[in-house]
C-alpha cells in the first residue's frame, strides 16, 4: 500500500523526477514515495522535518522582551519576512550568486535580526537580541518534529535509503540534528555554511552528491519550499518530492 503522504504529494503534482527526463513519474512511483534507483533521501530541514518553537515570531518577541524591549508578535513577523527576502536578493547577487561560508551565515543573521529591530531598539540592545537568538536557536528545545517529519524519515529508513540532510543553514545544525528527531535519524548533516552553497545554486546539489558518492539521479529532495527545494532539485537532475504546506490537509 502506498504511503499515507505519498497521496498527498501527488495530489499537488510533487511527486516528480527531473523534467528534463520526465523520470520518477507517478505510475514509477505508485508503490511508494520513492522512484525506482534511489539510494538517499535528502530532507530539507526547517519546515520539512522540523519547525521552530516557539515560532520564530515569538521567539524574537520574547528575546526582545528579555533586553526590555516590548514589541507585538503582530508587528515582528512581517518585519522577519522582509529581513529573510532583502537577504536572499543579497545572497542571489554575490559573485558566485548563492555562495556562503560560516562567516556569511553569522553575517546575514546579524544583519535579519538588525533589519527586524530597526527603529525599536538601539545598537547595543539589538546586539545583545542578537545574541540571545543565534544560541536560542543552536537549542535543541528551540525545535519540534513537524506533523508528517517522524513518517518520512521512517519511510525512507523502511525503504533501506541512506537519510541526510541539506539545509539553508549554519554549524549550529550539528547541535540540533544531534538531538531532535528526526533529525537523529540522518547519517550525513550538510549545512549550507559547510557546503559552502545555498539552495538554489546547483553548486549545493553538487556539493551533496560528492559527499554522498552518488549521482544525481539516485538522490531525492524532499521540502517544502518549490522554488529553494524542488525546482532547484530537479535542474540538478534530482527527483523531488514537493511536500504539503503547514496546515495543509
Amino acid at each position: 500500500m502506498p504511503h499515507r503522504l505519498f497521496a498527498a504529494a501527488v495530489e499537488m503534482g510533487g511527486l516528480q523526477g527531473s523534467a528534463a527526463r520526465g523520470e520518477a513519474s507517478v505510475l514509477e512511483a505508485e508503490a511508494g514515495l520513492f522512484p525506482p534507483g534511489v539510494k538517499a533521501a535528502v530532507f530539507d530541514v526547517v519546515g520539512t522535518l522540523v519547525d521552530p518553537s516557539p515560532s520564530v515570531a515569538v521567539a524574537y518577541q520574547q528575546a526582545a522582551r528579555r533586553h526590555g524591549v516590548e514589541v507585538a508578535v503582530a508587528e515582528l513577523a512581517p518585519r522577519f519576512g522582509a529581513a529573510w527576502t532583502r537577504q536572499e536578493a543579497i545572497d542571489a547577487v554575490l559573485q558566485p550568486a548563492h555562495s556562503t561560508s560560516r562567516e556569511r551565515e553569522l553575517q546575514r543573521w546579524y544583519a535579519i535580526v538588525r533589519d527586524v529591530f530597526a527603529g525599536l531598539a538601539d545598537s547595543d540592545t539589538t546586539d545583545a537580541i542578537f545574541q540571545d537568538l543565534w544560541q536560542h536557536f543552536a537549542l535543541p528545545t528551540a525545535w519540534q518534529a513537524t506533523a508528517h517529519g517522524p513518517e518520512l524519515v521512517a519511510a525512507a529508513l523502511e525503504a533501506g535509503l541512506q537519510v541526510a540532510l541539506a539545509s539553508n543553514f549554519d554549524e549550529r545544525l550539528f547541535e540540533v540534528a544531534a538531538a531532535v528527531e528526526p533529525l537523529v535519524q540522518a547519517a550525513h548533516v550538510f549545512p549550507s555554511s559547510e557546503l559552502g552553497w545555498r539552495k538554489p545554486a546547483a553548486a549545493f546539489f553538487r556539493a551533496v552528491e560528492a559527499r554522498l558518492g552518488m549521482r544525481s539521479d539516485e538522490l531525492v529532495m524532499f521540502g517544502d519550499n518549490p522554488e529553494l527545494d524542488i525546482a532547484a532539485a530537479r535542474r540538478a537532475g534530482w527527483h523531488a518530492v514537493l511536500l504539503p504546506a503547514k496546515g495543509s490537509s
